[in-house]
This record gives structure tokens, sequence and C-alpha cells, in this order.
């Protein structure tokens, strides 16, 4: 997909990698939509604001109405509690999957007829190497992750015949606030990793896989549980 003169919705563009995917856009010749629950938010010029609540279908059905141009949907807003599947808070593990599950869903549904309606365009879905690695620590994110996984390759296959294709970005810790107790070595720099979605967005590469550490998980996929 040519990203000069597309239309782009990121999510969760106030802050974080949304806000270097919304930059790195505006860079590359495209109008974007910066979406956020608070639209008062977004401090970049040149965009435009756009209120949007994931959760909230009447909120994502005024955000499509309003950006009725848009020829790229980035699903990129999230959330992470740190919450256990077993142990946690059963409403904590329940908000993961509704914002980073049924959220993307929600967005996506509403936008494949405008996208598909402009002639077609492409869609991202911020994912994560959590997508395939799973710990009992996180387990709520890692679930609510890989059914997002899930939900971006049969979309893929449904949306390729109007003319819209689907990507999934896969990336471990990146330096923004979600990741702000690790270590600053063991972090991406979320203007590389937006750049690298960019290009991989241009080539149509179904999965884009921006460090090592997710690389090397996805590699490690076809080992048996416990082998690697």
């Amino acid at each position: 997909m040519e990203l000069k003169d597309a239309v782009a919705v990121v999510t969760g563009a106030n802050r974080g990698l949304g806000r270097r995917l919304a930059i790195q856009l505006q860079e590359r010749g495209a109008k974007v939509y910066a979406a956020a629950r608070r639209p008062e938010s977004v401090d970049l010029a040149g965009v435009t604001p756009l209120a949007l609540d994931m959760t909230d279908e009447e909120s994502v059905r005024a955000a499509a109405r309003i950006a009725s141009d848009a020829t790229l949907l980035v699903n990129n807003a999230g959330i992470s509690t740190g919450t256990p599947l077993l142990a946690g808070d059963p409403k904590a593990v329940r908000l993961e999957m509704d914002t980073n599950f049924y959220g993307p869903l929600t967005v996506t549904r509403a936008f494949a007829p405008v996208i598909e309606g402009n002639g077609g365009g492409a869609v991202l879905n911020v994912l994560s190497v959590l997508s395939w690695l799973h710990p009992a620590g996180l387990g709520a994110y890692a679930a609510a992750k890989a059914a997002a996984w899930a939900l971006t390759d049969a979309a893929r296959e449904e949306l390729a015949p109007r003319g819209i294709t689907v990507s999934a970005l896969h990336v471990g810790y990146m330096d923004t606030d979600m990741a702000s107790g690790v270590p600053a070595d063991q972090k991406a720099d979320p203007a590389d990793v937006a750049a690298q979605a960019l290009d991989g967005i241009e080539r149509g590469v179904p999965e884009i896989l921006a460090d090592d550490l997710t690389r090397l998980v996805k590699q490690g996929l076809a080992l048996a549980p416990n082998s690697a």
C-alpha cells in the first residue's frame, strides 16, 4: 500500500507507539486521524484529533462516520494490567480482553466498509511477542493478544477479497509508559518499531517482527512445549 496520500486512523495516537506512528505517517505524506478516548490529549500538529473509545460501540461508529475517507486503520490502542488468569481479578481479565481483542474487532468491523468504499487499503494490528509467549504473570494480556493474533489471521482472509490487506506487528518491550519498569537496554525504540511497521504496510507483509526476541520466539513455535 502506498502511504503517500493515504488516510490513516491510528488508535491510541496520543502517546507511545501510536504517537510515533502518527508522526511518521504524516512524514510519509498521509493524512492522519489521531484517535484517542480523550482527543484533547493529542498534541501533534497537522493531525485531526478523533474521539474513539474502542470499548464503546457507539463511539466507534461515530468515529467511522467522521473519518469516512479512511484507507488505513492502525489498531494500536491497548492496555496491560499485569493480571494472571487464575489468581487475578476477573474484572481485570475481562477488561484486557475487551480492550485488546474486542476493541480491535469492533473498530475493524466499523472501518472495513469505509476502507472498502474508498477503494481498498490496509489494517495494521499492533500485537506482541506475547501473542505466542504466555507467562503466567501476564496471562490476561497474553491471552488477549493471542486472540488478537487469531483475529488478524482470520480478518486477513475475510478482507482480502474486499481489497484490504491485514498485517500484524509483533514486538517485545518498547520504551513507552506501558514498559516503564523494564530496564532500558531491554526495550526497543518505538520510533524504530513504527518505521518497521510502516515499511511492512507498504510492502503488504502479513507479519512484521520488530525485534530479535520476537523473531526468536516465532522461530521456536514449532518446538514441543518446554523443549526450547
